[in-house]
């Protein structure tokens, strides 16, 4: 049996004249987690929809655990799970009671259903209200209790669209565990974030989106790659030897700057290897330094780049 989990060929959505989605294409594989990132409006959100079955594709075609998404649209959400970007939880329930009726619709008896619930409550903090209306409880607490509800099937293929948005720090933290255990287990993860640190956490591969394209797709350490060079900071001991420092770099190749104050100087450079040059540099040029470090770029620097890239590019490209 085919190990591709989820797949996608020359997809595209639109919305009468708005192309929302345009040629995606991508497979991922059983047990990987592949992150979405992209600004509002750049197509994450329907891509979701479209492989969840909720929306139609108006080209191309989409696979979830082996099933089209258009003609075997029921067999593929009895395989998945999915989390939306605001909490879908009935209010009038309680947060047991939620939990206890999507088990029973997925197919659980009483007393699986019961034990799968209270192990939700427990795991998202929400045992204490287990037993109050959700419409009582705190933005976040019904995200909290969305997110279990998406977590009760033990899904082949879970969808989260932005799941830690209104979370606070723990529960989020709370939350990547859980998706690492379901991950371990042979779940396969299809992630929405606008937040990096999620994904550098989570993706084994990153899509960047951008206005309905994909206009980047490797993993974190693969996309960083893409900026080339990593930065060399030096804390200068003494700031009057700046234009020093300045000029002994700029003679070793490199292209320095330093802070308004003077007291720190930085360079691109590649790798370990130009952190040896930097340093080599200044003791030859007797510019002494109290610290000195190395930052590869992060996905923020990824990121910012590549939407950058993606203003200035002509129109139609």
């Amino acid at each position: 049996m085919s190990s591709v989990m989820i797949e996608a060929t020359e997809l595209g959505r639109s919305f009468g004249a708005t192309q929302a989605l345009d040629h995606i294409s991508f497979r991922v594989e059983k047990g990987q987690v592949l992150c979405l990132l992209g600004h509002n409006g750049a197509g994450k959100s329907t891509l979701v929809s479209i492989l969840a079955t909720v929306l139609p594709p108006t080209k191309g075609t989409a696979r979830v655990a082996g099933f089209d998404v258009l003609r075997e649209a029921r067999a593929v959400r009895r395989r998945i799970g999915l989390t939306g970007q605001f909490a879908a939880v009935d209010e009038s329930l309680s947060g047991r009671r939620n939990l206890l009726l999507v088990a029973r619709l997925l197919g659980a008896d009483k007393r699986q259903a019961a034990v799968r619930a209270e192990q939700l409550l427990e795991m998202f903090a929400l045992t204490d209200a287990a037993d109050r209306a959700a419409a009582t409880y705190s933005g976040g607490m019904r995200r909290r209790l969305d997110l279990a509800s998406s977590f009760v099937g033990q899904p082949q293929v879970l969808f989260l669209d932005e799941p830690t948005t209104g979370l606070d720090p723990v529960s989020r933290n709370t939350l990547w565990g859980l998706v690492r255990d379901m991950v371990a287990a042979g779940t396969t993860v299809l992630l929405t974030t606008q937040y990096l640190e999620e994904a550098e956490q989570l993706a084994d591969r990153v899509i960047v989106l951008g206005h309905g394209r994909c206009i980047a797709d490797g993993s974190v350490a693969q996309l960083k790659a893409q900026l080339g060079s990593s930065t060399v900071r030096a804390v200068l001991a003494d700031p009057g030897t700046t234009a020093a420092a300045l000029t002994a770099l700029r003679a070793a190749g490199l292209e320095p700057c330093a802070d308004d104050a003077g007291s720190t100087v930085t360079a691109a450079v590649e790798g370990s290897i130009g952190l040896a040059a930097v340093v080599r540099a200044l003791d030859a040029a007797g510019v002494a330094i109290t610290g000195i470090s190395l930052s590869e770029p992060t996905l923020d620097d990824v990121y910012l780049a590549l939407s950058e890239q993606r203003t200035r590019a002509p129109a139609g490209v």
